[in-house]
């Protein structure tokens, strides 16, 4: 009797002082004393305590010996999730895909079904590149949990990116039906309308977006663009005006302003901002040029358009259609027939490929003015 009440005094003791460590290294976690809190837990070696001293080591970015432990864990408790969730979450942040991969395949075919397992095996296949067994991960983890906010959210993005805008807008307002003010939704959902030409539906949800305090240049970028593009000249102005507080978008703020004054057929004001803009740039700017050279022909300037022309072609030789307008003012500002036959003869060399209706009125420009040099040396 006495060997057992012994017995029963020393385990009693043991797991009081087991109770005590574990306190102790605790406390010293929960203050970010991970190194002294792993010391502490490696005394208790229990489940919970290797645990925590894999947590321990991840906190302090030694993500190398944190897989070792998680590791560990699970080889001696291979039905610990938690433990499972929380290594394939680290090798994902790793870049352990590969993995990351087995961890959250094992998670996904338990018998509890939770959503953020799936999430998260979406996650990682995205960064495997496999798309449509992603995309199928994030709508299990939405079927599970239809306000899934994660998953919806990289549904939305996917199908904003593809420009499948219809679709898109399927798990973002489902999004939004769950939390209306989410910005990352909001965002989503004006690019879904902005990328599908929807300008004055896009208008809205930009709007919202600095109404939430999301003052950044894309969003008024894009919104004084919605503007110029509704027609809503003075908004557009505004908005732009607002993105000249940004110096690494000041090019972008010049050129909006120069295409405003350009619709609005104040043509010096645009001249004006559209040289800004290129002044900003410094480095490529074929867009800026081919805008000076339509300001320049609508003054009459034919020389000084087929120059900026001839700039904005130097600047993407991809771009056939400013050779097309050099030609064009070359016809024009040439009296010698000659010389204007043979940039349109040069454009057809360089692209034989043009699309067959410019093709066409180049090939029938090239014959008419055959014949004006055939009858002026007869």
């Amino acid at each position: 009797m006495k060997i057992i009440f012994v017995l029963f005094l020393f385990i009693y003791l043991k797991a009081g002082a087991q109770t005590s460590a574990l306190a102790m290294a605790d406390s010293l976690y929960a203050v970010g004393n991970y190194t002294t809190s792993i010391n502490a837990y490696a005394k208790v070696g229990d489940k919970i305590s290797n645990l925590q001293i894999a947590r321990a080591y991840n906190a302090i970015g030694n993500f190398d010996k944190a897989i070792v432990q998680y590791t560990a864990v699970l080889d001696n408790s291979p039905e610990f999730e938690l433990a499972r969730f929380e290594l394939g979450k680290l090798l994902l942040k790793t870049k352990n895909y590969g993995s990351a991969l087995e961890m959250f395949q094992v998670l996904t075919s338990s018998k509890q079904q939770n959503p953020e397992y799936f999430y998260y095996l979406g996650r990682t296949y995205e960064s495997l590149g496999k798309t449509n067994e992603s995309n199928k991960a994030f709508k299990t983890a939405v079927g599970l949990d239809s306000t899934h906010l994660r998953s919806l959210y990289a549904l939305g993005k996917y199908y904003v990116g593809q420009e499948i805008k219809d679709s898109a807008l399927v798990y973002i307002d489902k999004g939004l039906r769950f939390y209306e003010n989410d910005v990352a939704m909001i965002n989503l959902k004006a690019l879904a309308y902005f990328n599908n030409g929807q300008f004055q539906l896009a208008i809205p949800h930009f709007e919202r977006l600095l109404e939430l305090g999301e003052q950044k240049p894309f969003v008024y970028e894009k919104l004084a663009y919605c503007y110029f593009r509704n027609w809503e000249p003075e908004k557009a102005l505004a908005t732009y005006h607002r993105l000249e507080s940004f110096p690494d978008k000041l090019a972008a703020a010049y050129s909006g302003l120069g295409d405003v004054f350009f619709k609005e057929k104040e043509l010096d004001s645009a001249q004006y901002y559209i040289e800004k803009s290129i002044e900003e740039r410094m480095a490529y700017f074929p867009q800026e040029y081919a805008s000076l050279g339509r300001i320049a022909r609508l003054k009459g300037h034919t020389k000084k358009s087929m120059d900026y022309y001839v700039k904005a072609w130097e600047e993407n030789k991809d771009n056939y259609y400013n050779y097309y307008q050099v030609c064009v003012l070359a016809d024009e500002y040439y009296k010698d027939p000659k010389t204007g036959l043979n940039y349109y003869e040069k454009l057809l060399e360089m692209y034989p490929d043009l699309v067959p209706w410019l093709k066409e009125r180049v090939t029938n420009r090239i014959s008419e003015i055959k014949e004006e040099i055939h009858f002026a040396s007869n």
